[in-house]
């Protein structure tokens, strides 16, 4: 799947375990619940994806563009986020960083949970 187009796929709840995703264009993709565990999104575009609940972690996301993408109670355990584009991307007190990541420092805003 390395650089497939799957805008807008509605990929929810998909197992892509290990899937090799780097360079695709997931542009307003519902990837919701997907379980992503140690996928290669490098260079991925990301923007406004539906990753709410997904599995992220050990994923590969350096130079992915998450911006404004729905990361709310995501699970990112040891993701690599480096040189990641979170501007606008939404999370909440559910969403889970790598140790020592701080969301508010890369531009993601926190949504309060109602």
């Amino acid at each position: 799947l390395r650089a497939a187009n799957l805008s807008a796929a509605n990929l929810r709840g998909a197992n892509l375990r290990r899937a090799d995703l780097s360079n695709a264009e997931l542009r307003r993709a519902n990837l919701s619940g997907a379980f992503l565990h140690s996928a290669n999104l490098r260079g991925a575009d990301l923007i406004s994806a539906n990753l709410s609940d997904a599995n992220l972690r050990r994923a590969n996301l350096r130079r992915a563009d998450l911006i404004r993408a729905d990361l709310r109670r995501a699970d990112l355990r040891n993701a690599d986020l480096s040189d990641a584009i979170l501007d606008g991307a939404k999370y909440n007190s559910k969403t889970i960083w790598p140790n020592g990541f701080d969301p508010a420092n890369v531009g993601a805003v926190l949504i309060e949970d109602k």
